[in-house]
């Protein structure tokens, strides 16, 4: 996805989360051996502050479920997972070395999941593919998903590419043209921004304006104007935390009455979803927003896989931010089809070329999306545009939009 996830910033602590024992009868290739619970580690920024702590929070929550889950279900080829939870700081060289100190402990991980940011994932992939250690990012980059550079790692979470073609397909169907494209200067927000612009190409919609701000700008009015004197009919925004919320501010001031489309970054700032005067949810600045989520960070009754990962989730904790930050979760499920498949649990080179598998892809319980798409010539997540929904504002219920008791509306 280029990266779009948010950087996560905090101090550095180290906390282990044991849910299982032991069980399983197979050779040991990778971390504990077939007589040994499936290990699985994972790090995050847990100890930052405001939205970026509720969103490493949430990853790690998610995960917590999703191991819960599979070993309800007697684990991952018999053996029952048990979690390990550090705290990275998000801070590459802390997640490198408390990755080595694992990696040369007896507790060497079967597999490794990240909380982000990118530049955390880029960090601990080369110790990861050194040591044969099968692994799951949530901050996809082009690296992140070519097997030919890291064959044993798989992107959870959609890319720019992705979103920004979902985002193309509502923008067509609900006839806006042209549009306008405003998208951070950094190297997540300039990838989207490239992403937008050609997807809307590729549909046939004119864009008549792509303009980039600075993160640490506390005004954006240039840009918003010179898109306005564009005569963008609609504007689809990239934008997290503080920078929406100046987003928001300035065209109000500047009185664009516009139809504004969020991408993913928007849906996991949680400013749009709560009540003044922490947010600006039910103002006028979000009247004409609706935001970008997947299916299952939008409330439906219906759905089965996504209500157990969000039932489980609400036993554990509280759920502090957006279900956009859910991703791991569905590892578990890919793993334990996977190994399935593959006879074994600890040959990673085997159970990475399972996940490659439609029949894995299809058997795989996964909620955050509903289907992976990955192959021999990309571990990108890939998921079709019914994976996405476009939803109003509402207040969270338990990490969702849309519950009928917050309010609002899916469109």
């Amino acid at each position: 996805m280029g990266v779009w996830r948010p950087g996560l910033v905090a101090v550095v602590a180290a906390a282990a989360v044991t849910l299982a024992g032991c069980a399983g009868s197979q050779s040991d290739q990778a971390g504990g051996g077939a007589d040994q619970p499936y290990r699985v580690m994972i790090t995050a920024g847990l100890g930052g502050q405001g939205a970026l702590a509720a969103n490493a929070q949430t990853s790690v929550l998610a995960a917590k479920a999703g191991a819960q889950v599979v070993n309800e279900s007697g684990g991952i080829g018999g053996r029952k997972v048990e979690l390990t939870v550090v705290d990275d700081g998000g801070d590459p060289t802390t997640a490198v070395t408390k990755l080595r100190e694992a990696i040369s402990s007896n507790h060497k991980p079967d597999l490794y999941l990240d909380s982000g940011p990118s530049t955390v994932a880029l960090a601990v992939l080369p110790v990861l593919k050194s040591a044969g250690i099968l692994s799951f990012n949530i901050s996809p980059t082009e690296d992140t998903s070519n097997p030919a550079k890291f064959p044993l790692n798989f992107d959870l979470a959609p890319g720019p590419d992705d979103n920004a073609r979902a985002i193309a397909e509502y923008v067509k169907q609900k006839g806006y043209t042209p549009v306008g494209v405003i998208h951070s200067s950094s190297g997540s927000g300039v990838a989207y921004g490239e992403a937008a612009a050609a997807a809307m190409k590729k549909d046939g919609i004119a864009v008549s304006g792509n303009e980039s701000y600075d993160t640490s700008a506390l005004d954006m009015t240039p840009q918003l104007q010179a898109l306005k004197d564009s005569g963008a009919k609609a504007l689809v925004v990239d934008a997290y935390g503080a920078p929406l919320g100046y987003i928001l501010q300035n065209l109000q001031r500047l009185g664009w009455n516009v139809p504004l489309i969020g991408q993913t970054t928007v849906s996991a700032t949680n400013l749009i979803a709560a009540d003044p005067p922490a947010g600006v949810l039910g103002t006028p600045q979000v009247a004409n927003l609706v935001t970008q989520v997947f299916q299952s960070t939008v409330y439906d009754a219906a759905n089965v896989n996504v209500n157990k990962m969000v039932d489980t989730m609400a036993s554990l904790g509280k759920i502090p931010a957006p279900l956009i930050l859910a991703d791991n979760y569905d590892a578990f499920q890919l793993v334990a089809a996977a190994a399935k498949q593959a006879g074994t649990t600890t040959d990673a080179k085997k159970l990475a070329s399972a996940l490659e598998s439609d029949q894995v892809q299809a058997n795989a319980k996964t909620a955050f999306l509903p289907r992976y798409h990955y192959s021999a010539q990309s571990h990108a997540a890939q998921p079709t545009v019914d994976a996405y929904r476009f939803t109003a504002p509402t207040a969270l219920v338990n990490g969702q939009f849309g519950n009928p008791s917050a309010g609002g509306a899916q469109r």
